[in-house]
């Protein structure tokens, strides 16, 4: 019930500025990873993570009561964010709540799936 209320909540916060959130695709990604260093946040649950992750990845559980205050720690606001989550639904999200607070953000499209089924 915890998770399906943060879950509403964050539909609500959300709506209609994820729109403004930028994406970018699994080969965008990959090509941007091997030219340079860039801020990726994964913002999925634990037992996600153990199952896999793209290297170099930061990692901020969407569904924290402080997801916020994790993310914001390990970022720099003046660079860009590539966030992704398991298909890219909760990233959407994780990208809104974090451009509202005036970070320039990227969403990845498909998010792990689909990043892992390319690479």
């Amino acid at each position: 019930m915890k998770y399906l209320t943060l879950i509403f909540c964050l539909f609500f916060i959300t709506c209609g500025k994820s729109q403004d959130v930028k994406t970018i695709t699994s080969t965008e990604l990959k090509q941007l990873l091997s030219k340079e260093k860039i801020q990726l946040l994964d913002v999925r649950t634990p037992e996600e993570v153990s199952e896999g992750f793209i290297k170099s990845a930061k990692f901020a559980n969407l569904f924290d009561a402080n997801f916020y205050q994790k993310a914001s720690a390990q970022l720099d606001k003046s660079k860009p964010v590539y966030v992704y989550c398991r298909t890219s639904n909760r990233s959407s999200a994780a990208a809104a709540i974090l451009k509202e607070k005036g970070f320039n953000v990227y969403f990845l499209e498909g998010g792990y799936t689909q990043w892992k089924s390319k690479n």
